[in-house]
Parts: structure tokens; sequence; C-alpha cells
């Protein structure tokens, strides 16, 4: 069961006369395991032909900034490469504050962390076609929002006499519509400290090596060169089965080049950004499964953004589909839509470190807030929900400020299995596998069930007619559902006692149920129209239009074109074969009409 979770769902000189020469080989990729081998689709070297001078670069960033510290402007954005990058006064006016920590954070050294901001609309993508086709290959938490972008900051502030401020600031930023925190996270750590010293033309280097990149195939083993340096990583495909990571192995180079495995593109230290808030796991989950305003209140961006990055990742494989701000700063073009207090707060997660905060975001029902992240030495010490009365500034102790009472009984296994870890100086990396097990196991145990009930909601194959409209979904019934939990509940899978009835009927009112429920709904309605395809072409279509007027026939044939269209618009999941079969029939019963028809027939509904 757990397999149907996941829905269906200007160049440098150098680039320049490298794209004259034609496109260069790829570097190889290593073996992965027989499935991956099956069904990951590589580039056709006509595909590789059609690529223009930065479309393999657009592919993985939208752009690279540098925003530094001007006396008189502030933040200010010094360099957009490649120069032809888009950005409106808006997206710069954000990057510009969302790459610098709160003054009050006094992030002195370097500092990483990433950002998330609505992007403008109206901007034409060239590769658009394409990436939409490896986007759909992607388990849905990892599909793209084309509503924003993310922004991976290198900061460095450190002290300089020879400056009037006193300090050297500024953030190397990498601008992506992909949520790959933990490959962009390894890029920066590379390049960055080397920018600082270099500046602008090993900035062009960088951009060019990322243009000789393959492009971000899902399941592929891909090699990736930057700087000397080769990462190997393995994107995800929705046919993963959840919970598992096949492993790259990092193979020896023939050349001088030095190789890094990246065990994920995406995953954040679970274990490391849920220690402050250790006994209080379950609860976050609950909260972040029904979509709940939550705002983390840390120290510094780093933390802010990876916890964000935890809490919205802590339901995979189900999608978190509200908006959510791993840094939120007061500058934000949304801040007075996301502070108001004329309306209830919205369905949103942030991530925050200005004190001023704690007074601004006082009436949202759920507060965490952490202390810096440290690897715990100790078991962490039992902390009990606070009452938000309580907080009132942002120096209030580390916990979670809420009055909320949660639907299922607490788990004290997991905590225990954790506890046990600590003590025994178990590495973080074990510790956030066996934590990230958890969180899938629950997941899973609590939408098997709605994905059990949604599946009967399909038509039965006998009710497909080749001569009827595709028959349509029936109705989603909560009452019809909740009768289904009495046999078919979570209990099938998870020994968690607790109100699982009342957790259901909450998270049907959520963003995160409307999300699941359309992606699902889309993907059957695709599976009855491939049916109703296969159908028609097990149709003795000529015979049909022998015994049908002229006129009859006509309407056929472009209702059959207008079909092929549809299964090629929508990627309807139909076989080849079949479409060369149907395009058959239609070639067939062109035929057998009058000439006259015929040329009509032949020029019309092909494009």
């Amino acid at each position: 069961a757990a397999s149907h979770l996941t829905a269906r769902g200007g160049a440098g000189v150098g680039a320049m006369s490298r794209r004259e020469r034609g496109p260069e080989p790829e570097p190889g990729g290593a073996e992965v395991a027989a499935e991956d081998a099956e069904h990951a689709e590589p580039e056709s070297p006509d595909q590789c032909l059609s690529l223009l001078p930065w479309d393999r670069f657009s592919a993985w960033l939208h752009c690279v900034c540098v925003v530094g510290f001007d006396l008189e402007l502030g933040q200010a954005v010094e360099v957009i490469y490649p120069p032809h990058s888009k950005l409106t006064d808006k997206e710069k006016t954000n990057i510009c504050y969302l790459s610098f920590p709160d003054s009050n954070s006094g992030c002195l050294g370097d500092t990483q962390f990433c950002f998330r901001f609505r992007r403008s609309p109206g901007r034409k993508v060239s590769l658009c076609c394409f990436l939409d086709q490896l986007d759909r290959d992607l388990p849905v938490y990892l599909k793209k929002d084309s509503a924003y972008y993310y922004g991976y900051v290198y900061f460095r502030q450190v002290r300089d006499k020879s400056l009037k401020r006193g300090y050297f600031q500024k953030s190397l930023v990498l601008i992506s519509k992909l949520p790959y925190v933990h490959l962009f996270r390894t890029m920066l750590k590379q390049i960055a400290p080397e920018y600082f010293e270099k500046s602008e033309a090993f900035l062009e280097a960088v951009c060019s090596d990322i243009d000789r990149w393959p492009l971000p195939v899902p399941g592929k083993v891909l090699q990736l060169p930057i700087v000397g340096l080769i990462m190997k990583l393995r994107i995800p495909t929705y046919r993963d089965k959840p919970g598992t990571t096949p492993i790259v192995q990092n193979m020896h180079q023939a050349d001088a080049q030095i190789s890094m495995a990246l065990p994920t593109v995406h995953e954040v230290d679970l274990f490391r950004c849920f220690c402050p808030v250790f006994f209080h796991i379950q609860m976050l989950w609950e909260l972040v499964l029904l979509g709940e305003p939550l705002v983390v209140m840390a120290p510094s961006p780093a933390e802010s953004s990876e916890t964000v990055l935890a809490l919205v990742s802590c339901i995979s494989p189900l999608k978190y589909c509200s908006d959510f701000r791993p840094y939120f700063t007061i500058h934000d073009s949304e801040f007075k839509e996301y502070t108001t207090r004329t309306q209830a707060p919205p369905s949103v997660i942030l991530g925050v470190t200005n004190p001023f905060f704690a007074k601004t975001l006082q009436h949202w029902p759920h507060i965490i807030r952490i202390g810096d992240i440290k690897l715990p030495g100790e078991v962490p010490k039992q902390v009990k929900v606070k009452k938000l009365k309580n907080l009132k500034t942002l120096d209030s102790k580390p916990g979670v400020y809420t009055s909320y009472k949660p639907y299922l009984n607490k788990d004290e296994e997991i905590v225990k299995q954790l506890q046990k870890g600590v003590q025994q100086k178990r590495p973080t990396e074990a510790q956030s596998v066996i934590l990230r097990r958890y969180f899938l196991e629950l997941t899973e145990s609590f939408i098997i069930p709605l994905e059990r009930y949604v599946a009967s909601l399909m038509p039965l194959q006998k009710c497909i007619s080749p001569w009827k409209s595709p028959p349509q979904l029936r109705q989603f019934s909560q009452d019809d559902f909740m009768k289904t939990l009495e046999k078919a509940g979570p209990q099938l899978t998870s020994g968690l006692k607790g109100d699982w009835i009342g957790l259901y009927r909450h998270f049907l009112k959520s963003p995160n149920f409307d999300g699941w429920f359309r992606s699902r709904q889309k993907e059957m309605t695709q599976k009855l129209e491939a049916l109703h395809l296969e159908a028609l072409c097990n149709e003795n279509l000529v015979f049909w239009s022998q015994k049908h007027t002229e006129v009859e026939t006509v309407d056929l044939v472009l209702k059959l074109k207008n079909k092929l269209l549809q299964a090629d618009r929508e990627h309807l999941p139909v076989k080849t074969d079949t479409l060369k079969k149907l395009q058959a029939h239609i070639n067939d019963i062109i035929l057998a009409l009058p000439d006259d028809l015929q040329d009509i027939l032949l020029k019309t509904g092909t494009t």
C-alpha cells in the first residue's frame, strides 16, 4: 500500500566557445539499482543538441546573486550572474533582506541557511516543456512549485578594519526553483570561501561548470563537476519505495578530480533539528499534518531554516501544501499579510529570528522556541508544553508554546529509542534514520485508509464503453470514509491509540488534504481517460465507420484526433503501442472516405 502514497502524479567567452564546438560528452554515470537502469531515460542526442547556452544552467538554477552591505543603501544586490538573468525589483528587495541574518543574530564567521520567497508572475522558461517532463518523475514532495523560488545562502561576516563599518559582510546566494537543500548547501561550502577570495572571474567559471551539468533527471546517477570536484548524486523518483535511498557508490576516478558522493539531495539532519523539542515530535507531526499556523523562533537563520525544513519533511511522503518560509523577516513582501490581527493566522510555517516577532506573532496559536541547536551530549530534559501567555520575548525559554491537545496518545517507544541512542553516543545520522522511519510509518498508517477509500471511488473497468464518455469518479463522502475506519483503519498498521477519527475530521478540512485529494483525483481521471483510449483501440473502428454516415465518421475522426492530442498534452499513462494503434485506426478510416474529405481530414487537428 505504501507504494500508492506518491501521486503521479550573456554567456562568458569560455562558455560560448564551448557551445560553438557543440555539446561536450557528459561525465559517465555509475550503476544503481536495476529498476533505475530500466526506467531512467537518458538524454537523447537530439535533446542535447537542442539545448542553448545557459539552458543546462537554468535547469538547476535561476541565477547566482552576490549581496553586499552598502553604508548608504544598506543591503544591495552587487552581482547577478548570468548577467541576462531577470529578477523584478520586488524579487531583488526580498533577496537583499533575506540574504543577511538579522543584526541581533550576531553571526560572526560563516553561516549557511536558506529562504523561500514568492516569484513574480508572468515569466516564461525556455526549457519549460522538458523540465515539466522531469518534474513528473519526481516524488510529489519534491515537485517544484512554480510560484516560489528558494534562496540558498552562504553569509560571511568578519572583522575588517580597512572598511568604514569595521566588518566585511557579504552573501553568495543561489536562486533556484528546486528544493534540493543538501545539494546546494554542499555546493556553496565548496565554492563560497574561494569566491570571497577570488571574486568575479571565479564566479563566471563556476556558472560555466554548472552549464555543463547533465539535466536533473530523476532516478539516474548524475555527476556534477564543480571547480575541480565531482559531486555524485541521485535524485529520487516517484517509483522509489518511500523511506529507501539507493546508495550512490563513490567510484574511483581515472583522472585527478576528487569525487564526492552525496547521500541525499534534499534531506536535512532531522534529529539535530528536532533535538530542542525532542519530547514533542509527535504533536509537531500532527500540527504540520493539519496545516496549523506555526512559528519557529530561533537565534539565527541557520537554526530557523533547518527547523522549518525538518517540520515540512516530517509528513513525507505526503506533500506539505501550504506556504512555508524557512527564514522570514519584517521586510518580507508578505509581512503584513502574514502578521495581521484582523483575521486568523494563515496556514503557514514561519522561521523567524527578530525579537520583534515575539510581540507581532503573540496571537499565533503554536510557537516553537528553540535555542542554539547543539547535538546533545546527554539526554534532553523533558520539557512541558508551555502556555502561550508565558511567551513574552525571544529570550523566553526553549520549548513549544501552545494550548493544542494532541489527538493521539504519546508514543513513548520512539522517545526511549532516541534517548538510548544519545546515551550510547549513536551517530546523529543513525538517529535521523530512526526518526525519519518513525515519521514515515506514522504518515503511512494515517494515509493508507484514505488511499484505500479513494481507490474505491474509481468506476469498474466494465463500466468503460468506447462509445460513451469515460465515467466520472464517485464523490468523496466523509461519512462513508469514516465508516471504513472501523474495519480498515490505521489500527491495522499502527499500535498507537487515541482519537484517530478526530484527527481525520480535522485533516479533511486542511490544505494538505485538499492538495493530496486533487492530486489523486487528477491521477485517477487520467487513468480513466487512458482506459477509454484502450477500449477505443480494441474496437473495429473501420467496420463501425462503414455502417455510419460520412458526417458521423468525420465526427469520429475529429474526436479520435482530439483524444491523441489530449494524451500528449496531459501525458496520459498510455502505452506508445496504444497510441500508434489508434493513429493507424484513424488513417484507415480516412483512407476509406472520398478524396476531398481525405485531404481535409489529413490536415485537420494535427497541430
